[in-house]
């Protein structure tokens, strides 16, 4: 899995460089919208409970929040959204997952396709790519803050964890999604408050490398999709040295 941690090392230095109040907001409310579709009011749903106390320790604007959970489980007045997933490839073959929910499937769909055909990526039918990813809880820590990397590994494991790997600086807990957040809050409870990943996501079985052109592409379409209102997720499996 090394090259997990890597794309990790990196999707950490990329969110440090544009940490803007902006789009830590934006990222947040459309991860509340996402785990809000899942389905429960908060105190049943372990998730957006979690993700509702991040909004509000970053000081995200309580209607903002508000707004989110309303369109997700479909409450807005005279507005009516569906759910989206859209599959494909992006330049060097990676498979790609975006998932979302829009007013107008017509006006997403063609921003969508306009993404891959701008970026190198071509669009892929339902089904395409969908088989290569399954669903985990993922905490990643920096190997600095922790103490005892043995008694870190018999807590997560204690409460449920699936797995635990220290590779490149970097510890990566996995979950099962039902067994997430109460891994989180046993970590919460022994004091570790620094993450560099705390989700949950969908994990590719196997990652695509790609060449420093093909990568720089890959990220051109990654952040075209990030910058539509209507996506929520974006999944993926490419990765490159960090050179």
């Amino acid at each position: 899995m090394s090259g997990h941690s890597k794309w990790a090392n990196i999707k950490h230095r990329k969110a440090r460089q544009d940490a803007k109040r902006g789009k830590i907001f934006s990222k947040l409310i459309k991860k509340i919208s996402s785990a809000a579709r899942r389905g429960g009011p908060a105190e049943a749903n372990n998730e957006l409970r979690l993700l509702l106390e991040k909004a509000k320790a970053a000081n995200v604007p309580a209607e903002n929040v508000k707004r989110a959970v309303l369109k997700a489980t479909g409450q807005l007045e005279g507005v009516s959204f569906e759910e989206f997933t859209y599959e494909g490839y992006g330049p060097g073959g990676f498979a790609l997952m975006i998932e979302g929910a829009t007013d107008n499937r017509n006006r997403t769909v063609a921003s969508v396709r306009l993404g891959f055909n701008r970026n190198g990526g071509s669009m892929g039918e339902n089904g395409s790519v969908a088989w290569m990813f399954e669903s985990k809880g993922v905490i990643e820590i920096e190997a600095k803050f922790v103490e005892d990397e043995e008694e870190l590994m018999e807590l997560v494991l204690e409460h449920g964890a699936d797995d635990f790997e220290s590779e490149n600086e970097v510890i990566r807990i996995t979950t099962l999604p039902s067994d997430y957040s109460v891994v989180f809050e046993a970590l919460k409870e022994a004091g570790y408050n620094e993450f560099l990943t705390d989700e949950i996501t969908k994990v590719p079985q196997n990652y695509v490398v790609l060449t420093s052109q093909k990568a720089q592409q890959a990220l051109r379409l990654i952040d075209f999709f990030e910058e539509l209102d209507d996506v929520e997720e974006i999944y993926h499996n490419f990765n490159f040295e960090d050179e």
